[in-house]
């Protein structure tokens, strides 16, 4: 490389002094690639080391950090030189995206401990549960039972095999209007039965 640079230019290359940010996002501005991946080898290290402190986890210090080098890729144009150094826009960028990082994390803690508490707070009671259920069910099949034949069909293919109205009209050969007549009957029923008000 520093041959090259000698052979082109005639002179003795600035191959050994570090590259400068501020040049380096003017080119990666104009989508030069060349120019990234000698700006990502200048300020990656650095700006991993300052997301590392704040966010302190290493793998979402990795994420953050790749974060910013795709912000910086994607906004390069933003920087302007008058305003300050590149590497203080750069550092900048990076505090903000760690910053961001830190509070969204703390925040999804938060909503999942409100969640906990929420549902600790409230006892459940296996036992209880189980023989309300197995009560609601006893008394949902006397119900039923209480039902004329055919409306207990009906409401049988609708409710617990889940077919629609054309379909119990099909399978029990029956016109669609009766079909429909009976269901209504046996839901009334059933309502009247199990006690549930309108």
């Amino acid at each position: 490389m520093a041959d090259r640079v000698r052979r082109i230019t005639g002179s003795v290359p600035d191959a050994e002094l570090p590259p400068d940010a501020g040049a380096l996002l003017q080119r990666v501005a104009r989508g030069d690639e060349q120019a990234f991946d000698a700006l990502y080898d200048l300020v990656s290290a650095p700006v991993f080391g300052l997301v590392r402190r704040i966010v302190r986890d290493p793998a979402q210090s990795e994420e953050v950090t790749q974060e910013v080098m795709l912000e910086l890729w994607r906004t390069a144009a933003r920087f302007t030189p008058d305003r300050g150094s590149a590497m203080t826009w750069v550092m900048t960028l990076a505090h903000r995206r760690a910053v961001d990082r830190v509070r969204s994390a703390q925040s999804a803690t938060d909503r999942e401990d409100k969640a906990f508490r929420r549902e600790t707070a409230r006892p459940f009671d296996e036992v209880a549960e189980q023989v309300s259920t197995r009560l609601e069910y006893e008394q949902v099949r006397r119900c039923l039972a209480s039902l004329t034949d055919l409306q207990r069909e009906s409401v049988e293919l609708a409710y617990y095999r889940g077919l629609t109205y054309k379909e119990v009209s099909e399978l029990l050969d029956t016109p669609l209007g009766t079909v429909k007549t009976r269901l209504r009957d046996g839901l009334i029923r059933l309502r009247d039965c199990l006690g549930v008000a309108r």
